[in-house]
Formats: structure tokens, C-alpha cells, sequence
């Protein structure tokens, strides 16, 4: 594929993406769904937890940023402001999800320090995860686990150490990037998605999984989160160990992806067996690690590690904007990406629409069309 065919395919992706969004505010107001049930976003299904909102605003953000609509602001705004008061929620981990895609867009556009005080308080209250015993920022379900998600939530509080100076906050979290690769990420570059730890004494038990085929697989969103996490921990920190991480997850990524280059929900899974435990694939994985990989693909020193980044999270979109995976020519489709997993074990949002999904596909084709 040329690279004009390329734009071309993926500015009518990232417009057909605006016409989706634009249509869930209109029929759902002020409503941020997490997955979808036959194509369907508003349902009474589990939530399992409420992490996330600032995936629909962040991609009004993205579509401002792009287009300069100043209605995408308007839309942006409103629903930034809705989720401002989660800014004191101790109860998740998942604060850089919401903040780093709402507020942080927000300030960075206005330069109001009203905006960025919200995003350095949120990054204040996902630090209070922290255990001393252990060394890590615990995960919802409890203070014993670890979740390799919470690569993508540290970076909210590298940026408020930034912004504020406050070298505890640093402290924190290198501490948790530096526990999360002793005991999460493997020497092949491959991660589990919990880590299980005595909360006395801080001893290292276990690895496990809520979301994963088992304890010592690999599963694909968890690489993804990942291999990005420690991407924007070394471009907020210039801490080249988080670079080194995030390299080997992206080898073993890159060596372990199917043909067509999106992966199945675990790279484990027995592809012999139907989904959902088997051959299911996952493009929300792929999109996250797409975006992740383009950001890599400018941060390694290696001149063939950025090649071979770079054209697979090319190829990995070219896949994932073709009929089987975006939504375009599905009739009564409400989402934008099909094919995506919540939690395969709770069988909720599998092979359906997740809004992580449909996020992490327009922030990676917009990086590649910035390019």
C-alpha cells in the first residue's frame, strides 16, 4: 500500500470515527459507555469497574486537534467537566486514563493553569495507591495486586512530579515502573497481567490473572499497555530503562503476532479451540500497541528497531481500518472498531466495541497522519 493510499484510507477511517462519536452523544447524552452488546452501546450489562470516560472525551479532543470543529471543543469541554470530580477517586486506578485525556488536552490547548492544577491533583491521588511494603501503586481489587494497566496510569504522576517538583511523587513512580518489570514483565519481553504480594511483609507471591488465559500467559492488551506505559514513563522521565522495557515488549510483540498482524486476545491462546477462549482476536490490543509502537518507533536509538516499529503498527492499522474490523459497512453498528474483548472470563464485551479501542485507533491514525 502507498503511502497516499494510506492518508487516504485513514482520513475516511478517523471521519467515519467522528460520525459515530457524534452520534452516541446525540442518542446517549452525557453517557460514556465501556463496551458494546451486539453493536449496541447503552445496555444494562456488568461494568466490572468505571475507568472509561476519558477515552470518549479524549476522543473529542482528538477530533478538535485535527479538524479545529469547534463544536468537537464544545463537546470536549462538557464532557471533560463531567468527569473532573473524579480527580479525588481513591477507589481506582485508572486516573490516567480519564486525566491524561481531558484535562491535560485542555490545558495544553488554553494554557489555563485551572486545568493542569486538575490533572497534577488527580496525579496526587493515584500516588496514594502506593505500598511501601512491596514497592507498587495496587490495583481496585485490593492491596495485594499489581496490574501491568497501571503502566499506563503512572505517567500521570511522573507529569505531576514534573509540573510541582515534588521528587515523591518521582520516587513513586520509578518505584512502581521498576517493580512492575521485576515482577510483570519476563525476560522475553512477554507480561502477566497481575502481581499477587504478601501486604505485611511485601514479599512477591505470585503471577496472575483476572483478564489473561492463565497466570503465566501473556495477555495481548496487557503487553499493549505495556509496551506503551513504559514508552511515556522514558518521554516524560528520559529514563532509558523504561525505554529498554518498552523494546522488549515490542520484540516480543512484533515476533508473536499473527500474519495479519492483529493479535488474539492472548498470546497463549489455543487458536485451535472457537472463541471466546480461543481464536478470538482482539483489536483493541492492536490499537493500543499501534500507537504505542509509532511513539517507539522515534524514541529507540536503533535505526532497525524504528523501521520495523513503525511499519507494524502501519501494518496493524491498514488491518484493523479494512471491513472486517472497522465498523464502516456493519449496518446498525454503533461502534467504530469491531472485534475488540473486555474481559473474556466474564464473557462481557467480547468481540464487540470497547471504548479503549475505538480510542487508541484514532489517536494512532492520527499520530500516522501527522507524520
Amino acid at each position: 500500500m502507498t503511502d497516499e493510499q494510506r492518508r487516504v484510507r485513514y482520513t475516511r477511517a478517523l471521519e467515519f470515527a467522528e460520525q459515530q462519536v457524534a452520534r452516541l452523544v446525540e442518542q446517549h447524552p452525557d453517557y460514556f459507555p465501556i463496551y458494546s452488546v451486539g453493536g449496541k452501546w447503552r445496555h444494562d450489562g456488568e461494568l466490572w469497574t468505571d475507568w472509561t470516560g476519558g477515552f470518549l472525551a479524549g476522543m473529542m479532543w482528538q477530533f478538535h486537534q485535527r479538524t479545529g470543529d469547534p463544536d468537537w471543543r464544545r463537546r470536549a469541554e462538557h464532557y471533560s467537566q463531567l468527569l473532573e470530580h473524579r480527580k479525588h477517586d481513591e477507589n481506582v486506578h485508572d486516573l490516567g486514563f480519564i486525566f491524561l485525556n481531558t484535562y491535560l488536552p485542555w490545558y495544553r490547548l488554553t494554557r489555563d493553569r485551572s486545568y493542569n492544577d486538575v490533572v497534577v491533583q488527580a496525579g496526587e491521588t493515584l500516588a496514594k495507591r502506593f505500598r511501601h511494603q512491596g514497592r507498587y501503586l495496587c490495583s481496585f481489587i485490593g492491596p495485594e495486586s499489581l496490574f501491568i494497566d497501571i503502566m499506563m496510569n503512572v505517567p500521570l504522576i511522573f507529569y505531576a512530579a514534573n509540573e510541582t517538583l515534588d521528587q515523591q511523587l518521582g520516587r513513586i513512580a520509578t518505584a512502581h515502573c521498576r517493580t512492575t518489570r521485576d515482577r510483570l514483565v519476563r525476560e522475553d519481553g512477554s507480561t502477566a497481567h497481575e502481581g499477587l504480594f504478601d501486604v505485611e511483609t511485601g514479599e512477591f507471591q505470585k503471577q496472575s490473572t483476572h483478564q489473561g488465559l492463565h497466570g503465566q500467559s501473556c495477555w495481548a492488551r496487557g503487553l499493549g499497555w505495556s509496551l506503551y506505559g513504559y514508552s511515556q514513563c522514558f518521554a516524560l522521565t528520559n529514563q532509558v530503562e523504561f525505554r529498554t522495557v518498552a523494546e522488549r515488549n515490542a520484540d516480543y510483540w512484533v515476533a508473536h503476532l499473527p500474519d495479519d498482524k492483529v493479535p488474539y486476545w492472548d498470546f497463549a491462546a489455543d487458536l485451535s479451540q472457537p472463541p471466546p477462549q480461543g481464536a478470538q482476536r482482539e483489536s483493541s490490543a492492536g490499537a493500543i500497541a499501534a500507537s504505542g509502537l509509532l511513539d517507539l518507533s522515534s524514541q529507540t536509538e536503533s535505526a532497525e528497531r524504528a523501521g520495523v516499529y513503525r511499519e507494524t503498527a502501519l501494518q496493524m492499522l491498514d488491518a484493523l481500518v479494512a471491513p472486517e474490523y472497522l465498523a464502516n459497512e456493519t449496518a446498525g453498528w454503533e461502534g467504530i472498531l469491531k472485534h475488540g474483548v473486555y474481559h473474556t472470563r466474564k464473557e462481557l464485551g467480547v468481540d464487540e466495541s470497547v471504548m479503549w479501542g475505538e480510542f487508541f485507533l484514532v489517536e494512532a491514525l492520527t499520530k500516522a497522519l501527522a507524520d
